[in-house]
C-alpha cells in the first residue's frame, strides 16, 4: 500500500529545483544588468509594453527621476520588475541621461477550456482556480501550471478520487495571448473499506464505530457519502471518539497515531487508529477560585458536575460557559472562567477547580444601526432590551437581535461588541440588518379542493414608512366564500408596547359549497384591539367589535337550519368583547425549530346582542429540536361555544367544524362531527384537535427555509356539546405533508391515511392548496 504523504525524494527534488531557478535567476540578473557609469536618471522610458500601461511599471519602480542609477540600483529594478510577474525579459539600457526599460510582456490568458470533468462542474474549477490567480485575463506565467493541477488534484481528492489525472496543454494565440486546454480525467471514487481501532478495552469497536460519520459502503452510502474519505471528516470523527471517552471518566485518553494508506490502485482506502484509554477518574471535588463578583451562592447551582460523578469534559465546559454567561448578564463580557484540573492518579480521582477572572465591568457607551436604508431608527431602537449607559448583558443584547428578528422587516440581523478606542470598560453594539421587502401587491389566482378557484388581490405594507405599522387592504374569493378586508395595526402605540388595532370586513359564504349544511351567510363589521405586554414573552389582548349577520336557508336546507332560523330569525346583530392571552417563545414565526406558542382566547357577545353566547379556545404549538435539521411539533387545540344569560340556543353558524388541512387531514374539510338531516356536516359546540409531527427540509435541497417536508398523526373531532364528548370517537390519521413558500403564496400538499374512520366519514386521502396567501 501507497502512504497518502508525500515521499521524502519527491520534497528533495522540488527544493533542488527550486534552487536552481534561483540561482538561474540571479544569474539573469547579472547578465541583464550590465555594468553602468552612475550617472543621475534625468528621463525614464519604458519600451516594449502592449497591454501594460506606463503608470504601472512606474508604480513598481524602486527608483524616480532624480535618482542615482548604478549597477546595484539596475539590478534592484529588474529584481523589481520580474517579481510583478508581468514580464519574461527586461533589460536595461541609457541614451544619455535617460533609462531605458526593455521589456517583453508574458502572454496573457485567452480562454481556459476544461474536458472530462463530470463530478465537478466547470464553474466551480473555474472559481477554485481563480482563487490560485490563475483565470481568463491574467497574466500566464508557466511555473504556475503545477499550481493549477495541486488544485485540480486537491478538489478531487477531496471527494475521494485519487486516481484523478490531469493533462495542461498551452496553445499561443494571435496578440500576445494563450489557450489553455486542461483535460481531466477523474476516475472513480476511492471507498474506505475498513476502519480499525487498536488499543480499545473499555468499548467495544462496534460501539466506537458508532461515532464516526465515515463508515465502510451501505445501501445509503450513494446519498450520504459515508464512504468517502475526507481529512476534515475523519478530524470530526477523531474529535467525537475523544468526547465519548472524555465525557465518561477517561482524564488521559489520548489518540497515539492516524493511519490512512490507500491501496496500490488507488481505489481502496484503510484507516488505522491507535489510542490509549487511560482509566477512569471520578470527581474527587469542586471549587470556585479567583475574583468572583458575584455571591458563591450564585454560581454554585450553574455547576453541572459534582464531587462523585463521573468526569465528564461536557459538564465542565458547560459549567464554565454557564458561569461565564452569568458574568456577562452582570456586566463583565469579557469575563474568562478557566477550569484546571488537580488529577490525582493514586486514587483516580480529579479535583475541579473553575478559575474565574471577570475583568473589568462594561458598560454600553452607544448603540448602533446600520443597513436601515427605510425603516427608522425608532422601530429598531424601541426593541432593545439592552439600554446605553447601562452594563452590558449578554442575554440582553442576543434577545435585542431576537427581537429584531422576529418584527420580520429583516433577513439578516448581525450585532458586533467593539471596545471603545481609548477606555478599559465601555463598548459600542453595532447592529447590522438586511432589510427585506415588508410591502407586497398580490393579485393571484389558485384553487383548493374546498375552495376551488381562488381570486385574491391585495395590497399590504408591513413596516408602512417606516414606522412598523401595518396596513392592508385585502379581496379574496372562493366557490364558497367572498371577503374584503381592511386592516391597520400601530404596534407602539403607546412607548411601552401596547399595540392598537383597526379592523373592517365583510364575508358571505354558502356553507353548501364548503361541504357544510345548506344555508348563506352575510356578515358585516369590524372592531378595535388592544395588545398588552406583560412580560418578555406574554402578551394580553382586549377589543371590542361588532356585527350584522344575516342568515338564509338554502333550497335544500335541513330541518335543523329552518327550524333554527324560524325560532330565532335570520338576522343577528352582535357586539363581541374579545380578550386573550399570547405566549410566544418561538425563534422565529416562519417554520420554527424551537420554542412554544400558546394562545387562549374568548369572544363574548355582550348584553345588547340579539344572541347571547361565548367561544373560549386554546391551543398550544410546541417545537422541540431533535437535531440541526430535524424537529418534533406537538399540537393541541379544543374549543367550545355556548350561550349565557338565559339565552337558550347557540346561534348554527358559530359552530366549529374539523377535517382537511389544518385540522385532521385524510378527512374531507369541514366534515368530521355531527350530521343534519340530509347527511350534511352541521358542525358542534365542542372541538378537540392535536397533532405530533417530524418537521424537516426534504432531501437533496439542504436546510432550505422555503420549503418543509413533515410526518404526521393527527387526531380530532367536533361534538354537539361536552356531554357528547367521547374519546373514542376521535378520528386518526398518519402521513406526509410538503409546504412549500413561494412569492405567489403557499402550496400545501398533504398524503393522509385515516386510520379509524366510520362508514359516515368523508375520506380524502390526498389534499392541497395552491396558491392562498402566506404573507408575514
Amino acid at each position: 500500500m501507497t502512504s497518502l504523504r508525500g515521499t521524502r525524494f519527491l520534497v528533495m527534488k522540488r527544493l533542488i529545483g527550486r534552487l536552481f531557478w534561483a540561482v538561474a535567476l540571479g544569474l539573469l540578473f547579472t547578465v541583464r544588468a550590465y555594468a553602468f557609469t552612475p550617472f543621475v536618471v534625468k528621463d525614464i522610458r519604458v519600451e516594449g509594453l502592449k497591454r501594460i500601461s506606463q503608470g504601472t511599471v512606474f508604480n513598481y519602480l524602486p527608483l524616480k527621476i532624480g535618482d542615482r542609477m548604478d549597477d546595484m540600483r539596475s539590478a534592484e529594478v529588474i529584481r523589481a520588475l520580474f517579481k510583478t510577474g508581468f514580464f519574461k525579459d527586461v533589460s536595461l539600457e541609457r541614451d544619455g541621461g535617460a533609462l531605458i526599460i526593455v521589456v517583453s510582456e508574458r502572454p496573457a490568458i485567452a480562454d481556459i477550456k476544461l474536458s472530462g470533468n463530470k463530478d465537478i462542474e466547470t464553474k466551480k474549477l473555474k472559481k477554485s482556480l481563480k482563487g490560485i490567480g490563475f483565470a481568463e485575463g491574467q497574466v500566464f506565467d508557466r511555473s504556475t501550471l503545477e499550481k493549477v493541477e495541486q488544485e485540480l488534484r486537491q478538489l478531487y481528492f477531496n471527494r475521494g478520487k485519487y486516481g484523478v489525472r490531469i493533462k495542461t496543454t498551452v496553445t499561443p494565440l494571435p496578440r500576445n495571448r494563450v489557450g489553455i486546454a486542461i483535460k481531466i480525467s477523474e476516475g472513480e471514487a476511492a471507498k474506505i473499506r475498513r476502519i480499525n481501532i487498536v488499543g480499545n478495552h473499555a468499548y467495544s469497536e462496534k460501539t466506537l464505530l458508532k461515532q464516526f460519520k465515515l463508515g465502510t459502503p451501505n445501501l445509503l452510502s450513494f446519498y450520504t457519502k459515508n464512504d468517502r474519505y475526507s481529512k476534515q471528516k475523519l478530524s470530526g470523527d477523531l474529535e467525537r471518539l475523544r468526547s465519548l471517552y472524555m465525557d465518561r471518566g477517561y482524564i488521559n485518553f489520548n489518540i497515539d497515531s492516524t493511519q490512512v494508506s490507500l491501496s496500490p490502485d488507488k481505489k481502496d482506502i484503510y484507516i488505522t487508529v491507535n489510542i490509549t484509554e487511560g482509566h477512569r477518574y471520578t470527581v474527587k471535588a469542586v471549587r470556585l477560585a479567583g475574583d468572583l463578583v458575584l455571591k458563591p451562592s450564585r454560581l454554585f447551582p450553574l455547576v453541572s458536575i459534582r464531587k462523585g460523578d463521573i468526569f465528564s469534559r461536557k459538564a465542565a465546559s458547560d459549567t464554565a460557559n454557564a458561569i461565564s454567561d452569568k458574568l456577562g448578564d452582570a456586566g463583565y463580557a469579557f469575563a474568562n472562567v478557566n477550569t484546571i484540573p488537580d488529577i490525582d492518579k493514586k486514587d483516580r480521582a480529579v479535583t475541579l477547580t473553575f478559575y474565574v477572572d471577570p475583568g473589568k465591568r462594561t458598560y454600553v457607551r452607544r448603540i448602533n444601526f446600520s443597513g436601515n436604508v427605510k425603516t427608522k431608527d425608532e422601530v429598531l431602537r424601541r426593541e432593545m432590551r439592552q439600554m446605553e449607559a447601562a452594563p452590558i448583558s449578554t442575554e440582553k443584547v442576543k434577545l435585542s437581535r431576537s427581537r429584531l428578528e422576529r418584527l420580520g422587516f429583516f433577513s439578516h440581523v448581525n450585532v458586533k461588541t467593539k471596545p471603545v478606542p481609548g477606555t478599559t470598560d465601555q463598548v459600542d453594539v453595532d447592529y447590522k440588518v438586511t432589510e427585506r421587502p415588508s410591502g407586497s401587491l398580490m393579485a393571484g389566482v389558485g384553487f383548493s379542493q374546498t375552495g376551488g378557484l381562488l381570486l385574491n388581490a391585495s395590497v399590504s405594507q408591513n413596516n408602512f414608512l417606516g414606522t412598523g405599522n401595518r396596513v392592508s387592504v385585502a379581496f379574496n374569493n372562493s366557490s364558497y366564500n367572498t371577503l374584503y378586508s381592511v386592516d391597520y395595526t400601530n404596534p407602539y402605540y403607546t412607548i411601552n408596547g401596547v399595540s392598537r388595532s383597526f379592523s373592517g370586513f365583510y364575508r358571505k359564504t354558502d356553507a353548501a359549497q364548503a361541504n357544510l349544511a345548506n344555508y348563506t351567510t352575510d356578515v358585516g363589521g369590524g372592531s378595535v384591539t388592544f395588545g398588552i405586554p406583560v412580560s418578555e414573552y406574554d402578551r394580553v389582548r382586549l377589543g371590542l367589535g361588532g356585527n350584522r349577520t344575516t342568515i338564509r336557508p338554502g333550497f335544500f336546507a335541513s330541518t335543523q337550519v329552518r327550524d333554527f332560523i324560524a325560532r330565532n330569525g335570520g338576522t343577528y346583530n352582535t357586539l363581541n368583547l374579545t380578550t386573550g392571552w399570547i405566549h410566544d417563545t418561538r425563534n422565529r414565526a416562519v417554520f420554527p425549530d424551537s420554542g412554544v406558542r400558546r394562545t387562549l382566547n374568548l369572544d363574548l357577545a355582550i348584553p345588547g346582542s340579539t344572541s347571547k353566547y361565548y367561544r373560549l379556545s386554546f391551543r398550544d404549538q410546541r417545537y422541540i429540536p431533535l437535531t440541526r435539521h430535524i424537529t418534533f411539533s406537538l399540537t393541541g387545540d379544543v374549543a367550545y361555544g355556548d350561550t349565557y344569560i338565559g339565552n337558550k340556543e347557540y346561534p348554527i353558524f358559530q359552530n366549529f367544524f374539523a377535517g382537511g388541512i389544518g385540522s385532521v387531514r385524510g378527512y374531507r374539510d369541514n366534515t368530521l362531527g355531527p350530521l343534519d338531516s340530509n347527511g350534511l356536516p352541521l358542525g358542534g359546540r365542542l372541538r378537540v384537535g392535536g397533532s405530533a409531527e417530524l418537521l424537516f427540509p426534504p432531501p437533496f435541497v439542504g436546510h432550505n427555509q422555503s420549503v418543509r417536508l413533515s410526518l404526521f398523526v393527527d387526531m380530532g373531532n367536533v361534538y354537539k356539546d361536552v356531554s357528547s364528548f367521547k374519546a373514542g370517537r376521535l378520528r386518526y390519521s398518519a402521513g406526509a405533508s410538503l409546504i412549500w413558500l413561494t412569492p405567489f403564496g403557499a402550496l400545501n400538499f398533504s398524503l393522509g391515511m385515516p386510520l379509524n374512520a366510520s362508514g359516515a366519514d368523508q375520506k380524502q386521502p390526498f389534499q392541497f392548496t395552491i396558491g392562498a396567501p402566506f404573507t408575514f
